[in-house]
């Protein structure tokens, strides 16, 4: 594993430890006032990016276990195992804290990237992209449909032209979490987020071009 795939791992790991460990302190201090706790609101910005960030990296997992099921590479197959594995427990805990602050997991009159339209980051606020998808980076069902068709070398390009799209628009939203944001372990988390993925995308336009390809512009 290169050294660049371990540096992103290890940001996450200390991210994920940090604010795993931080949102346990804050839970047990709150006691029974709530109200003075400044727990953040559903309209808020930590909790719109704890609800599209949940949306966003369920897609990662499965486009990486699809990817897994269609390659037997094994330096694909780790890469993918190891986004799988982490944004699924960063996902756990962001759906989390939307428990602990007593906030809906999902909010069918709300549009995706709301809270993001009051920041620098705005541009993604309350608008579905011109592609269709959800949120910035996300794949849309033709890109799902295509990879889910690849396989060998070619699903491992799909895979890395769309994760390294995906990853891109994660970053965008992270760091509107790090403008954004007031709870100060949700911000650590997105900062780990940005430091992450950033790396990964490195490595994942590295691998593309030692399959002949490059990423999508």
């Amino acid at each position: 594993m290169s050294r660049t795939h371990w540096a992103a791992i290890t940001a996450v790991v200390l991210a994920l430890l940090f604010a795993g460990a931080a949102t346990v302190s804050s839970a047990g201090g709150r006691g029974d006032d709530s109200a003075a706790s400044g727990t953040p609101t559903a309209d808020s910005a930590d909790a719109g990016f704890a609800r599209d960030m949940s949306v966003h990296h369920q897609q990662a997992v499965e486009m990486s276990f699809v990817v897994r099921d269609r390659t037997k590479d094994e330096e694909v197959r780790r890469l993918a195992y190891d986004i799988a594995n982490t944004q699924a427990n960063q996902r756990g805990m962001m759906l989390g804290w939307l428990d602990l602050w007593g906030l809906p997991k999902v909010e069918a009159d709300r549009e995706p990237m709301d809270w993001m339209a009051s920041g620098a980051h705005g541009s993604h606020g309350g608008h579905q992209a011109a592609d269709g998808s959800l949120m910035p980076g996300m794949a849309t069902r033709a890109d799902l449909e295509r990879l889910g068709r690849a396989s060998g070398k070619q699903a491992e390009i799909e895979y890395l032209r769309l994760m390294i799209v995906h990853h891109n628009g994660g970053i965008s939203m992270a760091k509107g979490c790090v403008e954004l944001c007031t709870v100060d372990t949700e911000k650590a988390l997105a900062q780990g987020m940005v430091d992450a993925q950033q790396s990964e995308v490195r490595l994942m336009v590295d691998l593309l071009r030692k399959r002949g390809a490059e990423p999508l512009a």
